[in-house]
This record gives C-alpha cells, structure tokens and sequence, in this order.
C-alpha cells in the first residue's frame, strides 16, 4: 500500500487551535450545536456502517490506483454532481444533496482509515 503523509498524530488535539469560547457564544447555543453535531456524527457513522456491511472493505482497497485514488474518484464524482443540482437548480430524482453530502463526510472518513492502514485489504 502506498504512505501518505499525516501531518498530526491521530486523536491529538492540539490546544493552540482550540479557540476559547468564554464569552463569545452563550452555553446554550454552543450545548445545541454540539448535539446537532453529535447527531450528524451518529447518523454517519450509522450511514457508513451500512453501506460497509453491503459494500464491504474490498471496493475501496481494491479501486484502481489504490484506496486513496478510488476515493478521489469517488469524491470528485460526488462534488460534481452537488455542483451541477446547485448551478442547474434541480431537484435530484436519486439522492438529495444531503445525501451526497453524507457521503462525501464517509469518503472523507473511509480516507483517514486507510491513512492510518484502519481500513481492511
């Protein structure tokens, strides 16, 4: 498998990019917005879960040009249609916007596993 370059530790939080929030929004609106943020997380991971169980681990470890070149594919693919329903101002007939929103957020996800060779072969 080919190394890409992760430029921070995984699960390291660096205390210098936090920005300190006394002050500047109320601890409601803050406590609502990380459990709208919770809830996103859970309905990707719920999302991702499932389309690895029909998927499996293969199609990504096996796309050509490796894993990360099958998510660039993919990626782009998905960019480009949400461009092209926002210029052409179309209702989808498939997959709403958040839909390929979602997986975009898995792509991005399913990437950082197989950066860090979490991904099955």
């Amino acid at each position: 498998m080919a190394h890409y370059p992760i430029h921070s530790e995984p699960g390291i939080r660096h205390k210098e990019n936090i920005p300190d929030r006394k002050g500047s929004i109320s601890d409601d609106i803050v406590s609502a917005f990380e459990r709208d943020v919770a809830k996103v997380f859970k309905e990707l991971e719920k999302l991702l879960l499932s389309k690895h169980r029909d998927y499996g681990p293969r199609n990504i470890a096996d796309a050509p040009g490796g894993a990360i070149n099958g998510l660039r594919v993919r990626m782009h693919d998905k960019l480009a249609r949400i461009n092209n329903l926002v210029d052409s101002k179309k209702s989808p007939e498939h997959e709403s916007l958040e839909d390929s929103f979602k997986d975009m957020a898995n792509y991005a996800i399913i990437g950082l596993l197989v950066l860090r060779d979490k991904w099955d072969k």
